[in-house]
């Protein structure tokens, strides 16, 4: 689906967009050996999970605090031997997470286009400096928004809100991008235009919306962004 929108504004979701949340499970399997895949997918999704508990029960803990509550539930569940020591080192791999390869000179070339850059995520500031910093990512995103003044995480309309109210810009002006399929879907129903990075080459969910446009790799968001600057 395509649409006629003038873009000044571009606001990245960080993990599994701009970070690759999966890159942790080298360290996973080094730990746990022929159980680190099985931790990393768990743990994102029980990350999530909780993240979405907290948010329709209106009970919020920052990102932090969720990634290590879901990390202490998996490893018990999946049997894994995992005391205060290695927790600790499997959360600070998830605070320097590796960025996806080629993506940086893609994002510089995006950040000259003369465009407002930024980043609107649920990790909270520090998760997400830390994160910018060890990809090698810095100078690259103004403003880095996190959810946590919203106390609320998306797909919540208030953690949306976050992005026009720190852009200074309309919401239908800002190219909203994820690699995350339900995040795409929430930001499209905000009222964002929408670019999914479906890196994965999923399906698309079956919610009755659609995002604006689908790539698989940062160079089509690129692409998609220098059409619009034409329009």
């Amino acid at each position: 689906m395509q649409v006629e929108r003038r873009i000044t504004a571009i606001a990245f979701d960080a993990y599994g967009t701009l970070f690759d949340v999966f890159s942790i499970g080298a360290l996973a399997e080094e730990l746990f050996s022929g159980k680190g895949t099985a931790l990393a997918t768990m743990w994102r999704d029980k990350q999530l999970e909780y993240a979405r508990i907290r948010t329709m029960c209106g009970r919020f803990a920052d990102f932090w605090t969720v990634t290590a509550d879901a990390l202490d539930y998996c490893c018990e569940r999946l049997g894994l031997t995992a005391d205060a020591a290695l927790q600790a080192r499997l959360m600070q791999q998830y605070a320097e997470l590796s960025g996806y390869p080629g993506d940086l000179e893609a994002l510089h070339h995006i950040k000259g286009l003369g465009l407002k850059v930024g980043m609107l995520s649920n990790g909270s500031a520090r998760m997400l400096n830390s994160a910018i910093t060890a990809a090698s990512m810095d100078g690259l995103f103004d403003p880095v928004i996190s959810v946590d003044p919203a106390r609320r995480f998306k797909t919540a309309p208030e953690a949306y809100q976050l992005g026009p109210d720190g852009f200074g810009c309309p919401v239908e002006e800002i190219l909203f991008v994820s690699a995350n399929g339900w995040d795409v879907c929430g930001a499209t129903w905000f009222g964002y235009t929408t670019f999914w990075l479906n890196r994965a080459g999923l399906p698309a969910e079956r919610l009755g919306v659609e995002p604006h446009a689908t790539g698989r790799t940062m160079g089509e968001v690129v692409r998609f962004v220098e059409a619009s600057a034409r329009r």
